[in-house]
């Protein structure tokens, strides 16, 4: 799945530190394309319906979203649609964004399931990221969780930052491909996902105050650091 994905790659005992792993994990990398992740959210929404249904949002994303007025907001890289529908009940206009028919058919569903208070105001939209252009200055709250993205990091957040409103809010939240403790790759390695250097790279500080850029350890032993950055645009 885009987003949440969950793999696993490890070295025998008594191999050289890491280089077994990361090679094995290279050379087993699938295709992060369309085909790859259709197939991944068939098979979630196939087997694991009941899981998905129970996800909890993202901590990075509620310990933001909490605190923010409801508004205009764009989920860019919604998935199965759990931010999306938190944001809608609580009083958000929700602008969901992604490129899996699956994933959005799904989260359709599900908002309709909530009653159609909820389900109105989301608009669920198939686009492709590494296209899609967000309406200039039009959002309050920019949100892009565990993307993988076929372009470069520094030009998904040039057209993501232009969605923002002046005073909005841009949260980017990416898993990073290496465990800085280990070494190890992570569940995301071969993907390119946001880091802190390159959409620090992207972000204008003449434009942006940074609230957050940093890496943070995340809860699963042996699973890494996600790069959050949080940024409000200035008026």
């Amino acid at each position: 799945m885009p987003k949440g994905t969950r793999s696993s790659c490890g070295s025998r005992k008594g191999e050289q530190p890491m280089e077994g792993t990361i090679k094995s994990a290279v050379e087993n990398m699938p295709v992060y394309d369309r085909e790859h992740w259709e197939r991944l959210w068939n098979k979630a929404v196939q087997e694991h319906a009941h899981v998905l249904a129970h996800r909890p949002p993202n901590a990075h994303f509620l310990s933001v979203a909490a605190k923010l007025p409801a508004g205009r907001v764009l989920d860019a890289g919604c998935g199965h649609g759990t931010e999306s529908l938190w944001l809608a009940a609580h009083g958000w206009n929700v602008t969901a964004v992604d490129f899996s028919a699956t994933a959005l058919t799904h989260a359709r569903s599900a908002a309709e399931a909530l009653g159609p208070e909820v389900a109105g105001r989301v608009e669920w939209v198939q686009g492709d990221l590494g296209e899609w252009m967000p309406e200039s200055n039009r959002y309050d709250l920019v949100v892009c969780l565990y993307v993988h993205v076929a372009v470069s990091v520094e030009e998904l957040v040039h057209r993501l930052a232009a969605g923002v409103a002046p005073g909005g809010t841009l949260l980017l939240v990416g898993h990073r491909p290496i465990d800085p403790a280990s070494g190890a790759p992570t569940p995301a390695a071969g993907q390119v996902q946001v880091s802190v250097e390159e959409a620090l790279a992207a972000l204008d500080p003449d434009r942006w105050t940074l609230v957050a850029a940093e890496d943070r350890p995340r809860r699963e032993a042996g699973s890494g650091v996600d790069a959050v950055i949080q940024a409000v645009r200035k008026t």
